[in-house]
């Protein structure tokens, strides 16, 4: 994607959506970060669907590690992994209440220090919960950017560092959220929605997909 083409793209999207958020349900920083580890391999939606039963009974680390293991997975077997998710969980708890003081960590380091917190998961507790305009490269975000041609690249974390410098600073802090929506909702894997695509003009992706004969 040539460079003068990346701000237009933005300003189309933000137009579209100026405050985009995440679809996980979340009340707080710990809350948050528990939901993105359980959304490894899971929808959005599968994870709601059990946190909505959790949270209210246990949304700190302290209650959590009260429930104990068994107990976590009672509230968390609908989803994808949950035995090994709430292994993860109960020593990232452990973690939090004994070095952490029962509060999330605000920098890369520390949250990549917890069980379970890869780049990914810090990236996006940092970004959603606490504004800083970090970039977490899943699935939808890599392929968008490729496919684009926004940020090509052959792993995660080379899409991620090419985003940040090709993305204008003053969409850096919900490019993440933009770049999801974009993957998850159009620009999807099988067949790009490109006949409904707000951004299809500056997009490099060719030849653009048709829209279905009626």
């Amino acid at each position: 994607m040539k460079k003068e083409n990346i701000g237009p793209f933005f300003a189309t999207l933000q137009a579209a959506n100026p405050r985009p958020e995440t679809e996980l349900e979340y009340t707080s920083p710990f809350e948050l970060l528990c939901s993105v580890l359980l959304s490894a391999q899971a929808t959005d939606v599968s994870v709601n669907q059990a946190t909505r039963r959790l949270y209210p009974v246990a949304n700190t680390p302290q209650a959590i590690l009260a429930l104990g293991q068994e107990g976590l997975e009672g509230y968390i077997k609908t989803i994808g992994l949950y035995r090994s998710k709430a292994r993860h969980l109960m020593e990232t708890c452990r973690i939090l209440v004994e070095r952490f003081g029962g509060e999330v960590p605000r920098t890369r380091e520390e949250l990549e220090s917890l069980p379970g917190v890869g780049r990914k998961t810090a990236n996006v507790v940092l970004n959603v919960a606490f504004g800083e305009p970090t970039l977490a490269v899943d699935t939808h975000i890599f392929r968008v950017a490729n496919r684009t041609g926004l940020a090509p690249g052959k792993t995660p974390l080379e899409v991620e560092l090419k985003l940040m410098k090709r993305v204008p600073s003053a969409y850096l802090l919900h490019a993440h959220h933009w770049l999801i929506l974009l993957g998850r909702y159009v620009c999807q894997a099988r067949k790009p929605q490109c006949w409904q695509c707000r951004v299809a003009p500056w997009c490099d992706y060719q030849p653009k997909t048709p829209a279905p004969a009626r």
